[in-house]
């Protein structure tokens, strides 16, 4: 696919709105999910539980987004409020660690696509299923496994199961597979034209879509190109 140019956006101090637009997603994932977990009791035959289970999966996507931009410097200018950001919202996201995550992540914009990066599957048409097995294989620890043992199993104790389950376990999966799916399966499989000097491609352009199925990250191409720009800044440079 040959590349189409990004709109390019001067890099800007993001000042307190990084922090705050951080902490703000942090605040709502904790306090819908202590609501979900102590408080609701779902009707199972209405739609209203399963739509809130969504809701968390999309907070718990805002998380990682938050980690993520962490790893590029532009939540904060601080570098230690910046790492510390990163570090509190990775590892609400399943336990991830944000320093180990962060020498992968800028290998992938260094090496993208190529054998060198560990975001990428080999092969010309690689499937979702063996490029996710991949992609998890690389990035997911027995510790975090572990870990998340622990929690469900002490969780459990103390709220219904069910749940736990529900608003807990299974839209940290679904954030996961929410993340692979439209921020690195969708734009980085396939060829790219020899002029896609990022070996990306981006969605089509609707900011609604782009911001409920990703933080707009299905601008893929132009996150490659202006790696500078945080996500709520991201949709500017889509041409």
């Amino acid at each position: 696919m040959a590349a189409i140019p990004a709109k390019r956006i001067a890099p800007t101090p993001v000042g307190r709105t990084g922090v705050a637009i951080g902490g703000l997603i942090v605040v709502l994932w904790a306090a819908l999910l202590g609501f979900l977990l102590a408080r609701y009791q779902p009707d199972w035959h209405s739609p209203a539980p399963y739509l809130l289970a969504l809701l968390q999966t999309h907070l718990y996507t805002g998380l990682f987004i938050t980690a993520h931009d962490a790893m590029h410097g532009v939540v904060s200018a601080n570098k230690r409020l910046n790492n510390a950001l990163g570090t509190l919202t990775a590892g609400l996201f399943a336990y991830n660690w944000f320093p180990g995550m962060l020498a992968k992540h800028h290998a992938h914009h260094r090496h993208v696509g190529t054998d060198e990066d560990p975001d990428f599957h080999n092969g010309r048409h690689p499937g979702f299923l063996p490029w996710f097995v991949r992609f998890a294989w690389n990035y997911v620890t027995w510790w975090q496994v572990l870990l998340m043992a622990v929690t469900y199993n002490v969780l459990k104790l103390f709220f219904p199961q069910a749940n736990v389950i529900a608003f807990w376990m299974i839209p940290a999966v679904l954030g996961t597979l929410q993340l692979f799916f439209f921020g690195t399966y969708l734009p980085h499989r396939g060829e790219h034209a020899p002029d896609n000097p990022h070996r990306s491609r981006s969605q089509f352009r609707h900011h609604l879509w782009a911001f409920m199925s990703c933080y707009f990250f299905g601008y893929h191409y132009e996150h490659h190109d202006q790696p500078y720009l945080p996500w709520w800044r991201l949709w500017r440079a889509k041409a």
